[in-house]
């Protein structure tokens, strides 16, 4: 069975930082297409940022680009998502996405609030 657990949600001022983790398990993880989602209330699901499955190729949304980081470690099996210079427009649920073989895995999502 497949779990995607994420963690490092929160309440962080504006211009703080936050570092979500996903631990996945169950999955060839080394050959999984990763990726960071969010939804804000009212809005669809987004993408935030995807990594390959080797790490060295990584995509993010304009709004994100230059203040978020995507990594991943196959070792560990684990995805991270290093968030700076957070703003209010940021607050939503994050989700972990793994997809391998055209099946789409996602985690249960971890809320960040962003506000002073």
């Amino acid at each position: 069975q497949v779990q995607l657990v994420e963690s490092g949600g929160g309440l962080v001022q504006p211009g703080g930082s936050l570092r979500l983790s996903c631990a996945a398990s169950g999955i060839l993880f080394r050959f999984t297409v990763t990726g960071w989602y969010r939804q804000a209330p009212g809005k669809q699901r987004e993408l935030v940022a995807t990594v390959s499955s080797t790490g060295g190729s990584k995509n993010y949304a304009d709004s994100v680009k230059g203040r978020f980081t995507i990594s991943r470690d196959n070792a560990e099996r684990t995805v991270s998502l290093q968030m700076n210079s957070l703003k209010p427009e940021d607050t939503g649920v994050y989700y972990c996405r793994a997809t391998l073989n055209a099946a789409d895995y996602w985690g249960q999502g971890t809320q960040v609030t962003v506000s002073s």
